[in-house]
């Protein structure tokens, strides 16, 4: 079933069609937010609970005649950039720990995910948007409201500093 199709089931009222949207977006939602949010698993869980219920409450505002996965990974980001915002002066200790452990899947990864992690945000949600999310610099420029050129520049910029993070790893190793 397409996302199209169990959205009019969402807006025609079958709230049972929730649950296939969700888990069509939940996993990719969950590794983007926990990107975004540097590894601040309980962050990004938070993250892509209020992005699912700003979706559930807000569906009927959805316009079917554009593509429903740019507006999910707008609200998305929107609650991320919330929750750091909010959370941005508070450090705890359960929060270092879970920063220190890494999802077992990604360990084949981790060289890239760190330097992915150094990266600024303006660098690093949109390198995440097109490369973990399959996104083109269009999309991704309504998504940030940003600027097409702005978004190739910083997809460009982005790559060279994982490009030269990733040799100087190698060249330690």
């Amino acid at each position: 079933m397409s996302d199209q199709e169990i959205i009019k089931q969402i807006q025609s009222g079958n709230d049972s069609a929730f649950r296939g949207l969700y888990d069509l977006y939940y996993d990719y939602a969950i590794r983007t937010a926990t990107i975004v949010m540097n590894h601040n698993a309980s962050y990004a869980a938070d993250a892509v609970q209020e992005t699912f219920i700003r979706v559930y409450q807000n569906i009927h505002l959805y316009q079917s005649d554009r593509p429903f996965k740019p507006w999910f990974y707008k609200i998305l980001l929107n609650e991320c950039n919330r929750i750091l915002k909010q959370n941005s002066k508070v450090v705890s200790v359960g929060e270092i720990i879970e920063r220190s452990q890494i999802d077992p899947k990604l360990e084949d990864y981790e060289d890239l995910y760190e330097a992915i992690q150094g990266l600024e945000s303006h660098n690093r949600t949109p390198i995440v948007l097109k490369y973990l999310n399959g996104f083109k610099e269009q999309e991704i420029a309504d998504i940030l409201e940003e600027n097409v050129n702005t978004i190739k520049s910083r997809l460009f910029k982005g790559r060279q500093k994982l490009k030269t993070f990733l040799e100087a790893k190698e060249e330690a190793n």
